[in-house]
Formats: structure tokens, C-alpha cells, sequence
């Protein structure tokens, strides 16, 4: 057992509109669909993510099984190799990984930071702590940090063979690195494609 992610594309105007109190069933619909108990998983995006909830999507990354290991990997990673990276995809990459969660820059993380108002205040129904929390404009920020870091991306493989390549992990060497970064990018665009936000559940 260990935590696993689902992530949605919701359109952000819908979901504010939806009463504080049905949000959490509403995501958990389309995280988990009562269709799809029997299904086969798929891989890739998932259109509606519910008959239930027309207006949201669900990834399913490859490879992954669900589980969040290879996210967080990929963040080690990360944070092996990235002094040796070129300064401009340092950055683009700190606000890129940054932004999913998947890499932090050592400063205090507030505990409600992910949860922004989403969910009703009363801590006494327990609920799982959202992975991912960003709104359109914080997609269309990313999408922005994926465009500059792209290109200068193929430029990091000898530095990350040489300083954070790790046989018999999650993410093993460049190729998967990559591989796992530019299905990010997708969900990314997907999302600012239609002005929508995205969320990442433990689930």
C-alpha cells in the first residue's frame, strides 16, 4: 500500500458553484466512478471523467499503476540534478515542479496552502488531503513554464546520467524523467486548453 494520486480537469466555475458541502462526493464521482468498478484502467485522459460530472476529466498516468512514487521520484530527481541544469531551466522547471507539488524550494509549506477554501472548515468528517490545487491561472502559468523549459530539456541528460540516475527506483534515469514530465505538460495544456483547473487526489 502507499498513496496514490488521480488527477482532474474540472471546469473551476462549475466547481465553485457546487455547494461546499457536495464537492467532496463530486470529486470522488469523477476520480472514481461508480461505472467504472469493473472496467480495465486506462492510461491516458478519460473523457468525461463521469456521466455523473460532464465537466470534468480524468488522467491516468502510464506506467504509473496510480501510485504517486514515480511523482515524488521525479522531484528527487530534480532536486539531484538541478544545480547542474542550465539557469533557465532551473528556473522554469523550480516553478514547473513546484507548481504540481512535485518539488519544493525548502520554505515552510502551510498545511491548508492545498486546500484553498474548497472544502467546508469543520475538521471533524476526515478527508484526505488534496495532492493538487491549481486554478486556471495557476495552469496557465505552468503551461508558460513548460514552453520555456522544453526546449532546453534534451540538454540535461548527461548531467542527470551523471548525478541523479538511480537503477531500481521509480525513476531510473532520463528517459523516464522525461517521459513522466511531458505527460505533465499534456495535462497541462488539456486543462489550459479550456480555461479549466486541475486537482490532484490521494486516491
Amino acid at each position: 500500500m502507499g498513496l496514490d494520486i488521480t488527477v482532474l480537469a474540472l471546469d473551476w466555475e462549475r466547481l465553485e458553484r457546487t455547494a461546499p458541502a457536495e464537492r467532496e462526493g463530486v470529486l470522488y464521482e469523477a476520480a472514481c466512478p461508480d461505472t467504472d468498478w469493473d472496467a480495465e484502467p486506462e492510461s491516458g485522459w478519460v473523457w468525461p471523467a463521469s456521466p455523473e460530472v460532464p465537466w470534468a476529466g480524468r488522467y491516468e498516468f502510464h506506467g504509473t499503476t496510480g501510485s504517486y512514487k514515480p511523482h515524488f521520484w521525479a522531484g528527487e530527481s530534480w532536486d539531484d540534478v538541478r544545480q547542474f541544469a542550465h539557469p533557465a531551466l532551473t528556473r522554469a522547471l523550480d516553478a514547473f515542479l513546484g507548481g504540481l507539488g512535485m518539488w519544493y524550494d525548502g520554505t515552510d509549506e502551510d498545511d491548508d496552502a492545498l486546500d484553498p477554501g474548497l472544502f467546508p472548515a469543520d475538521p471533524a468528517p476526515w478527508r484526505p488531503r488534496l495532492l493538487l490545487v491549481c486554478p486556471p491561472a495557476t495552469v496557465s502559468a505552468l503551461a508558460a513554464r513548460w514552453s520555456d523549459a522544453e526546449p532546453l530539456l534534451h540538454g540535461l541528460r548527461e548531467e542527470y546520467g551523471t548525478h541523479a540516475a538511480a537503477p531500481g527506483r521509480w525513476i531510473e534515469n532520463f528517459d523516464e524523467f522525461a517521459v513522466l514530465l511531458r505527460e505533465w505538460a499534456v495535462v497541462v495544456r488539456a486543462a489550459e486548453q479550456r480555461g479549466w483547473g486541475l486537482l490532484g487526489l490521494p486516491v
